[in-house]
């Protein structure tokens, strides 16, 4: 039987409006048409041109085309030759001036009334433009996956009943899973269980008319944690207004939550330390003592020593260290003041170092400790004598490392703040006795300042008097034209032992009972010790008679001052004032204490 094509098939073949081609049953390319002819420079004598070709190799025309594209086409067209099966393939064909179009070929069999394969005819359709776009568009997408994966959100979408069609690198990185693991997990596992209930019910609602929404909730990551986010869900309708997709931006904001819940604390520190009754509004006086403690206040404030500052109770030990603070490089940040005797042992941890939810009962979300709210500023611990033993450990690792944990977690809290710590108790004293540790004596003990007692600062009685006589008379809607005489000698000759407050109390109840232009006070108010210059022998004769009797408590307790057998329960008086009157009157409490017995040698 005659293979090679006839001139009816040849003249129909160059018709066609493609590069066509005839090729014999084992698949040699026998005759080309004239617009193949044409894109490959084949002149018009040329055999394939005319149809002369007897016989070609099955795979000759394989170098016609790209490099890149040979495997392809031999596959396809072996495929085709050994199945006798229709083909179709898409390759770059080489043109007369060296270059390369797209085009998409189709070989089909074409077989005698019998069966009996004839030949092949190709068809090859160029579909360069269409490449291009193709192209185009990939490059497009790609472009796209490229800008969502780089984007600092997390990215998803969603199908209209929520199933889970696709999630940026972004997202997959935070959940730590796969595409496929993120579309088969349960969307609710990835929600905090306290957030769960109200995001339902807002996606819900959402989800009932199609709109846009945005909430805050908080998603788990990989490794467990959670982080707050801004969730934005907006929807995608068809052009008949049907619901096909849902896109949703997860934008982290868990610094922003943090900060807020930071200024949440910090105010409510801020209320609980504001006290209208306050024992200064600044620091009042100028005699020499109070002159000598603000000159070392003064140097030290510039640093970041840990500072501790003694002294009686009503001292004005906090006003100065709000000095240092304001006078300090952070005086930008927080000042968080602690009253360590003013809470119970079992929640004094977590108030200075916060705690986890679930940590202890009653603990129903994290809170952030003291210490936290004070990061970048100042903490003030007063009264840390009387610091429990496992709340001075975890003080001194504050102190050593600036690092601590909440109660009840595991992960470490790092924090940049200063100390200042206060007391009216002898830290000595409490070390000897094993009631305080030596090494977070010496850690808070960096730069000392004593804060001397109102008796020692007498000359600052007078402008501390019309201090607080302008502030109360103020806030009662008061004028006071002058000082009784007979009141400001005795505000003068009285020793004081409550200190400054005592003072501010005195004031402020005698402006509220005075009435007329002169202010004076009822000197019931103030203990009945003697006070005046002309009996200062019978001031000596007592203080000498109160010295003994505190030594012979001393004597008898074995130089202990507190407990159950110590001094100042066997005087009947608070510590506090029992420590007081050992400065005061110089006593030795060392030389008390019982020496342990020798072993006979």
């Amino acid at each position: 039987m005659n293979n090679h094509p006839s001139e009816q098939l040849k003249a129909t073949l160059d018709l066609i409006p493609a590069s066509s081609w005839y090729a014999n049953p084992s698949g040699g390319v026998t005759f080309v048409n004239k617009r193949n002819a044409d894109y490959r420079g084949i002149p018009s004598d040329h055999p394939l041109r005319l149809g002369a070709v007897k016989s070609a190799p099955w795979d000759s025309h394989i170098s016609l085309l790209h490099p890149d594209d040979h495997d392809d086409a031999r596959k396809v067209w072996s495929t085709c030759l050994k199945t006798g099966q229709a083909g179709e393939i898409t390759f770059r064909v080489r043109n007369q001036a060296g270059g390369y179009r797209w085009f998409l070929s189709r070989a089909e069999p074409f077989r005698a009334d019998d069966g009996t394969l004839l030949g092949w005819i190709g068809i090859n359709f160029d579909v360069e433009e269409r490449k291009r776009a193709e192209d185009k568009i990939r490059e497009q997408e790609t472009e796209l996956r490229q800008m969502l994966d780089l984007a600092p959100q997390m990215i998803c979408v969603q199908g209209s009943q929520q199933e889970r069609l696709y999630a940026n690198r972004q997202a997959l990185k935070y959940f730590g899973v796969t595409l496929e693991e993120w579309r088969e997990s349960d969307y609710w596992s990835l929600v905090h269980p306290d957030d769960v209930d109200g995001v339902k019910a807002r996606v819900d609602r959402s989800s009932l008319v199609s709109t846009a929404s945005e909430l805050e909730m908080r998603l788990k990551a990989g490794d467990g944690t959670y982080r707050w986010f801004m969730v934005r869900y907006n929807p995608l309708h068809d052009d008949q207004g049907r619901l096909v997709r849902w896109y949703i931006a997860c934008t982290d904001i868990e610094d922003r939550k943090k900060a807020e819940e930071r200024l949440r604390q910090e105010n409510v520190a801020l209320r609980e330390e504001i006290d209208e009754t306050s024992m200064f509004e600044e620091i009042v006086g100028a005699s020499p003592a109070l002159n000598a403690l603000l000159s070392r206040v003064s140097k030290v404030a510039g640093s970041d020593s840990t500072v501790l500052i003694t002294g009686e109770t009503g001292t004005g030990k906090e006003l100065i260290a709000r000095a240092i603070h304001r006078r300090s490089r952070r005086s930008s940040g927080a000042f968080v003041a602690v009253n360590c005797a003013a809470i119970s042992r079992e929640l004094l941890a977590s108030e200075l170092f916060g705690h986890e939810k679930g940590a202890f009962t009653g603990a129903t979300q994290r809170r952030m400790g003291r210490f936290e709210l004070a990061d970048g500023g100042t903490i003030f611990l007063d009264e840390v004598g009387e610091l429990f033993p496992e709340t001075q450990v975890a003080l001194l690792r504050v102190l050593q490392e600036r690092v601590f944990e909440r109660v009840g977690g595991t992960q470490p809290v790092r924090v940049d703040v200063r100390v200042i710590a206060a007391t009216n108790r002898d830290l000595n004293a409490a070390v000897d006795s094993g009631t305080f540790r030596q090494d977070l004596f010496y850690r808070l003990n960096v730069f000392p300042l004593e804060a001397p007692p109102l008796r020692e600062r007498r000359e600052d009685i007078p402008v501390l008097v019309e201090h607080f006589i302008n502030h109360y008379s103020r806030k009662a809607g008061k004028t006071f034209r002058r000082i009784n005489k007979r009141t400001l000698d005795r505000l003068r000759s009285y020793p004081w032992p409550g200190n400054v407050r005592e003072l501010q109390n005195v004031i402020e109840r005698s402006v509220i009972v005075c009435d007329g232009d002169e202010f004076a006070i009822d000197e019931s108010w103030l203990s009945a010790r003697p006070s005046s210059e002309s009996r200062l022998p019978l001031l000596n004769s007592l203080a000498i008679q109160e010295k003994t009797i505190i030594e012979d408590a001393l004597r008898a307790s074995g130089g202990r001052v507190f407990g159950p057998s110590g001094a100042a329960e066997r005087l009947g008086i608070p510590r506090s004032t029992l420590e007081s009157k050992i400065r005061t009157l110089r006593i030795d409490k060392s030389r008390f204490r019982q020496r342990p017995a020798r072993n006979p040698s």
